[in-house]
């Protein structure tokens, strides 16, 4: 299958994908408790609950999740109601030690955070989505801000009149949930949870350009939840924009032209995207999480189970009764993360929270 066939497959075809040998049953090992999941060269022992806070800390509703260069592990939330003294961004080792938590003015907004170099200089980018008017904000390794951005000054967001009551004004909401890093050194930020638009600033937070909006057509986005910067080619860098409440993947050039989209069926409910070497990792919020090679071929869908999916689906109860939680399957991913060895560390967007290590083997 050719790289632009992820992007152009029938639904047929998807469906062929959706019914081979993609799933592995969870399988417990040998004297232990963690379940194997996977296919031959991607299987995974799963270790659930990953990570130990100290008694004056207490999971929240888990959002994302990003490794800084020193190998640790930062996990976001959005923060439980009514409880706002409380940090937002959680800091371990690879062990799942805690080592440090800030983020008290991001609460009830926590959302998408992510990682680069700029130079010799590594930043961390945030992201929040209701509770401030601080909405994408850039630290540098020592956790001083270097910019942080509100609305839009552009016509998209510029207030206009209800066409259904001239006498009321609308104002397009804005409210980011992830960003995607350029290989130029600029930034694309996903309104998903606002207005459906996607901009791109440069590294230093000066507007660029605005792409998108609401809509199902192709280049038309419905939540565009999650967004990354695929490399694997080079000369060729592909924004991927998880569609998500369209059931679809959209690729667009650096400059927010559209390229393709997936057909129905591969992916179901896509949240984010982490690539490393040949592997696109999609956390999916229905109940799975996906692998797929170079050429867009699914390799394995984790935890993937049409049962347990509609279970989980119906009124969303399961996430929030952890009696009902499955060792070897997910109920939300919300978001996923490779780390330097392979290993993946996946967050669900569960009351209490949830991370999974799942532990290449």
């Amino acid at each position: 299958m050719k790289r632009r066939d992820f992007l152009t497959t029938t639904a047929a075809a998807a469906a062929t994908v959706a019914t081979g040998p993609i799933i592995l049953g969870a399988q417990s090992k040998s004297g232990t408790d963690h379940p194997v999941i996977g296919v031959d060269g991607y299987k995974y022992e799963c270790h659930h609950n990953w990570g130990t806070l100290p008694a004056n800390l207490e999971w929240q509703t888990t959002h994302n999740v990003a490794i800084d260069s020193q190998g640790q592990v930062y996990i976001t939330h959005q923060g439980h109601a009514g409880k706002k003294g409380l940090d937002t961004t959680f800091v371990f080792d690879n062990t799942g030690k805690f080592i440090r938590s800030f983020g008290k003015e991001w609460h009830g907004g926590g959302h998408g955070i992510d990682f680069r170099k700029e130079g010799k200089n590594e930043y961390m980018y945030l992201t929040n989505t209701w509770a401030s008017p601080m909405k994408v904000a850039k630290y540098d390794a020592k956790g001083e801000m270097v910019w942080a951005l509100g609305r839009p000054e552009c016509k998209e967001y510029e207030p206009r009149p209800d066409p259904k009551d001239p006498k009321k004004t609308i104002v397009p909401p804005f409210n980011p949930t992830n960003v995607a890093f350029c290989p130029s050194g600029d930034v694309f930020v996903g309104d998903g949870y606002g207005s459906n638009y996607m901009l791109k600033y440069n590294k230093d937070g000066k507007l660029l350009s605005v792409f998108g909006g609401t809509g199902k057509d192709d280049g038309k986005f419905v939540t565009p939840h999650g967004n990354w910067v695929d490399e694997r080619i080079p000369g060729k860098p592909t924004l991927y924009v998880c569609d998500r409440a369209n059931a679809r993947l959209q690729a667009f050039d650096m400059k927010g032209k559209h390229q393709a989209t997936t057909a129905a069926g591969v992916v179901l409910f896509p949240a984010h995207i982490d690539i490393q070497k040949d592997v696109m990792l999609v956390p999916d919020l229905h109940a799975r999480v996906s692998l797929f090679d170079k050429e867009g071929k699914a390799i394995v869908h984790l935890g993937d189970d049409a049962a347990w999916r509609k279970t989980v689906l119906d009124g969303f109860k399961v996430r929030r009764d952890p009696k009902q939680w499955v060792a070897g399957k997910f109920v939300h991913p919300h978001d996923a993360c490779f780390d330097a060895a392979g290993n993946i560390y996946v967050v669900e967007w569960v009351e209490g929270g949830r991370i999974t290590f799942l532990k290449k083997v």
